[in-house]
């Protein structure tokens, strides 16, 4: 059985974030990783342009946003994350490490707007393995402070050291340290020869590290590790406690020696993490679950418990914290100030933690402050933006959907009589705790972990969809957790409210123009014999004896002046009109006539059909407006293909770049220059001349620098004309307007090129161009272009290029050299375009042909429900946004059919809107509550009995769950009233499902009810016991003024078990359920439930799934078996099972046309096919599953369902994916945010997408050196004796052949030996039957 995998959406949790400067010194970015996503966002104030009223300062700065700017899709799952600043370099690099043991050093490219790799290390050979097998340790990575080096530990038994290059001379005359590589160019290379740290080598046994972290203030690299050498638990703490140790090394890079030159043992054995405090403390806080400790060099150490526990379980010196009780388990740390932290706690608390200090610099006290409460974080990073409050993100990750952007507000001196302390009889010295106030400024969604998936029909869809023969589909996922708990309901393609319809024969294009209104007043219909003009009021009326043109078609309509104004344009004349009252009329005899014309307020272009352009200008004196032709104008030769008129406010359409872009601000450049005085050679072997003793009373702080980061986000550009052009040869020019000054040349458009380069500023070498480059000039013509400014406010100029059957989106990006300061970058985009097929006109006139060729496909728009963004009409239609979030989003509209032209709409009874041509119903949920408990079951011999604890005030009590089952309903998307069933104390809901059993009562024939399987947790010491659950949703009469009342819970049965019941479902009829290690099946007779039949099966049955008379069960450890159910002897037998351990997260069934695969997601995020085939020799007759295909997901899947291919959009001509009708698509959600699926194929088209995946590995290189076919080769721990069966197309890797420009696309296919159409119908194809939410 062949297959392809591919996430339809990326993975949105976050677990990883950093602060660097990504671009360039100007400004900080913020990094986030989540999976194998990484994303950079920059800050922009968060302003609204028009209401904008308050006077910004440095001392009041605006509220701030997130913007993306760049995002990368990786081969590898990123573990761990760090930034360096190399030497000379003009930003910083980045360290990603991952999995088992890889390390890339990747920076900004700024000449291709990409991430280029600089360097690679890979320790994953089986020496360093030293034997192992299952490493459960995921790579560290830290640099140090001062740039010297990096340090990665390795299998958490060795540690690899990055030394790098200084810019200083010291380094110059050491033989011993050699470069990587030989550079040629003279360039030294700036990372040297990595080496290892064999850990435990050293003295006292190094193992188990849980943290390394860089210690500040020490002349050589210092680097503090945390470990356990011999571990326990916490049932263990009574026989031995206190196992964590710290060590720190001092690294000798040059003579490649490390001596441990300071260690503390017998730390609390629950330590989670280490962090370094800045000098001028210095040292280092180290974190465990119920204690805070505070170590440094030559001082004791000072620790306080945070709460009761702390002191019971470990021998360590510590000081009660007051009026404090938290647990550390899951902090996530970020710094405020170098002696004020934030720490983020795993229920989401903020607290400010203060160190204060006393004047020998020794830490005496903590001081503990809640600032408020936050989101679930997985980490934290400080951003200084502005120097007087700094801020904090802290994002979430598995369970996390937001990112705050927390931002100090202005700080107020607190001078509390308890905050004074008292050292001796010495006089009060006075301690000033600053207090800060969170507020949230920004927040990423994030709809991982998605524990749950269900689909759902949407409750509201226009009559005029009904007759479809997909069915209309939503995806209904639970997310996050706990207090972060939701449901989220996700739509891909877009399904319009249809306010009305009328059928328009004849009518190939439309526009709606304003008369100095937001709404429109006219709609103007293009026939081939000429124009109708439509009214738009109240009503919709047309309208005669206008100033319109009536008497032929009409090439285009909009609005000049500011909406005051309208102009039309015929194939032989312009018209002025205000209102419906014309205002000039502007014959145009050119030879031939118009066809294509492009406006931007207030210049308006035309082209004609022999590609001569001619630009007019608005012009308003003493209350009249009239149209003027422009005098400069363009060369004829060779003739215009297309043009685009555009109006930049962004700019980056530039001959210079301003000021503030590219000056680095004050505080960066002496930070770097107050480390280079230090390590002056003479004054650290002599001393400087004013040499002075380290003074004891503290230094004078630092004065606060004010840096306005916002300021030039907020001045507004001028706007500037640009007229893009395309020849038939296919070269772009961008013109200036009004001048007509040729500014941007780019050849060969229509390549498709990554990066569109200035052909001004490099004299091209004749040898680049392609053999038959005339040729694929002809065959690819650039059919139509549209420049549009989208994203915050215009900042981010995008450039669609459509050709016959494909569509470039380019993205300006700045560019320091060349005349404009830019380029363009193409942006990867899911949209496959296609031509319309329909509504062609089919006529004599060739003038009117000609118009019907050009009419625009690519339209803006502005303000639909509050977007701006792009439609694209065609067979599939697109919306395409980038919002002011930053990212480019494309959603289909295929519910409809094609597509042919489209305008916005703004009238009275349809606000923002826009114009086109052409059993219950509620879900059932299981939501819990956790609130600490003091109560707990003991075993007394022969029962249990109830045993309340009183633990005193600063215990932390266990948090103890509370279910309860409700229906929600999709019209309100809230909980119905009254429909909420409590379950009892201690009883967790382990299953629900929607099962149809046979009803033997008063009625026949099978009914849905809804079943749910329970289990008592009352401890370790106590027999599972569990209960089932029955359940029918009955309609009742709804409530007066409550329309949604009219379901209701009614119970069916509800009885204790055997043994916890853990999975439910039904097979012909009966009930199927997992009670403790056996398998019953039920029968429903009168409200009570009759045994049939059971089996014995392994550990833990977590899930059923039935298919006619077949069961299949996953077992959390000894993977999945199938049994059968024969009704008739009423026996339930074991059919086959797969023989080795696998910890199962979730099954589902693969169907492709006869044959029936078992799909298996696992602990190690990969997804493996096994199938029932017991004529093959390996099977054992039978008994054994065979795996027929296995793919590294890397993400992992706790949720699955299927669902039939869509074939409405395939048309008629099924020939190509044979078998689609009775195909089925294999959905996933998963733990990381992400969704996809798996999707069986036929063998010939899978055969060709593997020749085309195998090329693709190794055609163009990919982002951090990651290998694509060892990132989804099958991932486990236990030795395999077969090899991995694959059988699995990575679908993330074959969509990349749609990104390829031209010329690599031929070559990719030449070396297949098949043609780019196969090629391209097949990934058509997949993807339209894939497109059903």
């Amino acid at each position: 059985m062949f297959s392809i995998c591919k996430l339809n959406h990326p993975a949105t949790g976050v677990e990883h974030a950093i602060s660097c400067y990504f671009f360039n010194k100007v400004e900080k970015c913020l990094i986030t990783t989540g999976a194998n996503i990484l994303k950079v966002f920059r800050l922009i104030p968060d302003v609204d342009q028009k209401s904008r009223t308050e006077r910004y300062s440095e001392f009041y700065p605006p509220k701030s946003k997130l913007e993306c700017v760049a995002q990368y899709q990786l081969f590898g799952n990123i573990m761990s994350i760090q930034r360096v600043c190399l030497a000379n370099s003009q930003r910083d690099a980045i360290l990603l490490a991952f999995a088992d043991a890889k390390l890339s050093v990747v920076e900004y490219d700024p000449e291709h707007h990409d991430l280029k790799t600089l360097s690679l290390h890979y320790f994953e050979e089986d020496d360093m393995k030293d034997g192992w097998t299952h490493h459960h340790h995921v790579p560290i990575v830290r640099s140090d402070p001062e740039n010297r080096c990096a340090v990665m530990t390795v299998f958490g038994r060795k540690l690899v050291v990055l030394p790098f290059r200084r810019d200083s001379s010291i380094d110059d005359n050491d033989g011993e340290m050699k470069p990587m590589s030989s550079n040629s160019g003279g360039m030294k290379a700036p990372i040297l020869a990595s080496y290892m740290i064999i850990l435990k080598d050293f003295i006292d046994k190094i193992d188990n590290v849980i943290d390394i972290q860089f210690l500040y203030g020490y002349y050589e690299p210092t680097l503090l590790i945390l470990y356990e050498p011999l571990k326990t638990f916490s049932g263990r703490v009574a026989v031995r406690t206190d196992t964590c140790a710290m060590a720190a090394i001092s690294l000798n890079l040059q003579q490649k020696v490390h001596p441990v030159i300071w260690s503390v043992s017998n730390l609390p054995f629950d330590c989670v993490k280490a962090v370094p405090i800045k000098k001028p403390i210095g040292g280092t806080l180290i974190f465990s679950v119920n204690a805070l400790i505070y170590l440094n060099q030559s001082i004791p150490p000072y620790g306080v418990s945070l709460n009761s526990i702390a002191e019971s379980c470990s021998n360590f010196p510590l000081k009660p914290q007051d009026d404090i009780k938290i647990t550390l388990d899951c902090v996530q740390v970020g710094f405020l100030e170098d002696d004020t932290l934030v720490l983020s706690l795993k229920g989401g608390e903020l607290y400010v933690l203060t160190l204060l200090a006393d004047s020998m610099r020794y830490v005496r006290s903590f001081h503990f402050e809640k600032a408020a409460a936050s989101v679930l974080t997985t980490c934290c990073q400080e951003k200084k933006a502005n120097k007087e409050g700094s801020q904090t993100d802290s994002s979430g990750d598995r369970v996390l959907d937001s990112l705050n952007d927390c931002m100090a507000s202005d700080v107020l001196d607190i001078r509390d009589p308890e905050e004074l302390e008292v050292y001796g009889n010495q006089k009060q010295a006075g301690v000033q705790i600053i207090s800060y106030v969170f507020e949230v400024c920004d927040s990423l969604l994030n709809i991982g972990p998605c524990g749950n998936i269900s689909i759902g029909e949407p409750a509201f869809l226009s009559e005029e969809f009904n007759s479809n023969t997909d069915l209309d589909l939503e995806l209904v996922t639970t997310a996050g957790y706990g207090k972060n708990g939701a449901l989220c309901v996700l739509q891909r393609t877009i399904r319009p409210q249809i306010v009305t319809t009328f059928t328009l024969p004849g009518c190939s294009n439309m526009w709606t123009v304003r008369t100095g209104e937001e709404r429109h007043a006219f709609l103007i219909l293009s026939q081939e014999d000429g124009t109708m003009i439509l009214q738009t009021g109240h009503e919709i009326n047309e309208i005669d004896n206008t100033g319109f043109a009536t008497h032929g078609p009409t090439v285009y309509a909009g609005n000049l002046g500011n909406n005051k104004y309208i102009v039309q344009v015929t194939s032989v004349a312009v018209r002025l009109l205000q209102g419906a009252i014309q205002l000039q009329h502007v014959p145009m005899d050119l030879g031939s006539p118009i066809v294509h014309v492009s406006s931007a307020d207030p210049y308006i272009s035309l082209m004609t059909t022999d590609g001569q352009v001619i630009t007019l200008m608005l012009r308003e004196a003493r209350g009249t407006a009239k149209l003027v032709v422009s005098k400069s104008t363009l060369a004829n030769n060779p003739p215009v293909s297309t043009i685009c008129m555009y109006k930049d406010t962004s700019g980056l359409f530039t001959s210079k770049i301003p000021e503030e872009f590219v000056q680095i601000p004050q505080h960066v450049i002496s930070e770097t220059e107050l480390k280079s005085e230090v390590e002056n050679e003479d004054d650290l072997l002599y001393g400087e001349t004013d040499f002075k003793m380290p003074s004891l009373n503290p230094p004078q702080p630092k004065p606060k620098v004010y840096y306005n980061w916002w300021k030039k986000y907020l001045t507004q550009n001028k706007p500037t004309y640009w007229l893009f052009v395309v020849r038939d040869n296919s070269n772009l020019e961008i013109y200036s307007i009004p001048d007509f000054k040729l500014s941007f040349y780019v050849t060969n458009l229509c390549f498709g090129f990554k990066v569109l380069v200035d052909s001004l500023e490099s004299v091209t070498l004749g040898s680049s161009t392609h053999a038959n480059e005339s040729q694929i000039q002809q065959d690819y013509q650039v059919k139509e272009i549209l420049a549009v400014g989208l994203g915050n406010n215009g900042s981010r100029p995008i450039l669609l290029v459509r050709m016959d059957r494909d569509l470039y989106i380019y993205e300006a990006f700045r560019f320091p050299r060349g005349n404009l300061k830019l380029r363009f970058k193409k942006i990867k985009h899911n949209i496959i375009y296609s031509p319309n097929l329909e509504g062609r006109i089919d006529t004599e006139n060739s003038d009117f042909f000609s118009i019907q060729e050009r009419i625009i496909k690519m339209r803006y728009f502005e303000n639909i429900s509050g977007y701006n963004g792009v439609f694209i009409c065609g067979a599939n239609p697109h919306w395409l946004f980038l919002t002011a979030r930053g990212e480019l989003r494309t959603h289909a509209m295929v519910i409809d059919g094609e597509v042919l032209s489209f305008a916005p709409f703004n009238n009275v009874n349809c606000p923002q809107g826009f114009f086109y041509h052409m059993e219950s119903k509620t879900y059932c949920l299981v939501t819990s509550l956790a609130e600490p408990s003091n109560q707990y079951y003991k075993f007394n011999g022969e029962d249990k009995e109830l045993s309340v604890e009183d633990k005193g005030e600063r215990f932390p009590y266990p948090p103890q769950e509370k279910f309860s089952v409700c229906l929600f309903s999709p019209v309100s998307w809230d909980v119905i009233p009254n429909t909420k069933i409590d379950l009892d104390e201690w009883e967790h809901v382990n299953c629900l499902k929607n099962v149809a059993l046979a009803y033997e009562g008063t009625r026949s024939g099978l009914k849905g009810y809804i079943a749910v399987g329970t289990n008592y947790n009352y401890g370790e010491d106590i027999t599972s016991r569990g209960r089932i659950l029955i359940y029918d949703i009955i309609e009742v009469v709804p409530e007066p003024g409550q329309p949604l009342t009219k379901n209701k819970f009614k119970e069916i049965y509800a009885k204790d078990q055997k043994g916890p019941v853990t999975a439910l479902s039904q097979v012909k009829g009966f009930l199927v359920s997992a009670v403790g290690q056996k398998i019953y099946i039920w029968q429903l007779k009168d409200n009570d439930l009759i045994g049939v039949a059971f089996i014995d099966t392994q550990v833990y049955t977590h899930q059923i799934l039935t298919i006619k008379s077949l069961l299949l069960i996953a077992d959390v450890y000894k993977s999945i078996a199938l049994l059968r159910f024969q009704e008739e002897y009423r026996t339930l037998s074991l059919v086959s099972r797969d023989f080795k351990p696998c910890e199962v997260y979730s099954i589902e069934y693969v169907i492709d046309n006869s044959a029936l695969g078992f799909l298996v997601s696992d602990r190690e995020k990969n997804l493996v096919i096994y199938m029932y085939q017991p004529e093959a020799r390996e099977s054992l007759g039978g008994q054994r599953l065979l795996r027929k295909a296995d793919f590294h997901l890397g993400q992992a899947v706790n949720t699955f369902f299927k669902i039939k291919c869509k074939l409405g959009e395939l048309g008629d001509d099924k020939k190509h994916f044979s078998g689609a009708d009775r195909r089925y698509i294999s959905m996933f959600a998963t733990l990381d945010g992400g969704l996809g699926y798996i999707m069986p194929v036929p063998e010939k088209t899978y055969r060709r997408l593997l020749m085309l995946q195998n090329v693709l590995v190794s055609q163009g290189a990919h982002i951090a050196g990651l290998n694509p076919k060892a990132f989804r080769t099958y991932k486990s721990w236990r030795k395999l004796q077969s090899n991995p069966a694959r059988s699995i197309i990575d679908g993330d890797l074959v969509w990349n052949f749609m990104q390829l420009s031209i010329t690599e696309k031929i070559e990719v296919s030449k070396k297949i030996g098949t043609k780019i159409e196969e090629l391209f119908d097949d990934l058509t194809d997949i993807q339209r039957l894939t497109n059903h939410f």
